[in-house]
C-alpha cells in the first residue's frame, strides 16, 4: 500500500509563498524533513518525492485544473482513493489553523473541487490551513498574495505543526 500525499498551489516562481501555495510548502517542508527531492513526473504533470510507501506530490497544472494531475497519479501509481490525502489553503479558517477531514464538499475551493469532480467521489481526505481573509480584498487577489512579516511567522509554525501530524499520518 502507498499513500499519496497531494500539495495544492500553482507552479512558477511568481507564486512562491503566496497564501494559495501553502499546500506545496507543507510538502515542501516534508520532503525536506525526510530527506526527499522533488522531480519533474511529466506523465502525471506533477512534481513527486517518493519513498517505497509515499508519493508526496505537487502538481503542476495550477490550481483549479489540480483534478487532473491528481487523477493521473492515482491512476499511474495504482492509489486506492482513500490513501489520498490532499492539503491545502483554507480562507475559510482563521490564519495558522488547520483542519482534518476525511471526507466532504469542497467547501468553494476550486483546487480541492477539480480533484473531486476528477475522482468522482467526496471521499478524499483533507488537511486544510488557516489563511484568513481579508473582507477588503477581492478572494481570488488575497490568496495570490505573500503572508505579511508577522503573518509568516504565524504560517510557519501552522506548516511545522502540519507536517508533524502528516508524518504521524504516514509513518
Amino acid at each position: 500500500m502507498k499513500v499519496l500525499v497531494v500539495g495544492l498551489g500553482n507552479p512558477g516562481k511568481e507564486y512562491a509563498n503566496t497564501r494559495h501555495n501553502v499546500g506545496f510548502e507543507v510538502l515542501d517542508t516534508l520532503a525536506h524533513e525526510l530527506g526527499l527531492n522533488f522531480t519533474q513526473h511529466k506523465k502525471t504533470e506533477s512534481e513527486i518525492a517518493q519513498t517505497p510507501k509515499i508519493i508526496l506530490a505537487k502538481p503542476q497544472t495550477f490550481m483549479n485544473n489540480s483534478g487532473r494531475a491528481v487523477k493521473r497519479l492515482v491512476d499511474y501509481f495504482g492509489i486506492a482513493y482513500e490513501d489520498v490525502v490532499v492539503v491545502y489553503d483554507d480562507v475559510d479558517l482563521p490564519l495558522g489553523e488547520f483542519r482534518e477531514r476525511e471526507a466532504g464538499s469542497s467547501a468553494g475551493h476550486n483546487g480541492m473541487q477539480s480533484i473531486l469532480d476528477a475522482l468522482g467521489t467526496q471521499a478524499i481526505a483533507r488537511l486544510r490551513l488557516g489563511i484568513g481573509r481579508d473582507d477588503r480584498t477581492d478572494t481570488s487577489d488575497y490568496v495570490l498574495s505573500k503572508f505579511k512579516p508577522l503573518e509568516t511567522k504565524v504560517i510557519k509554525t501552522a506548516i511545522a505543526e502540519a507536517v508533524q501530524l502528516l508524518k504521524a499520518k504516514i509513518a
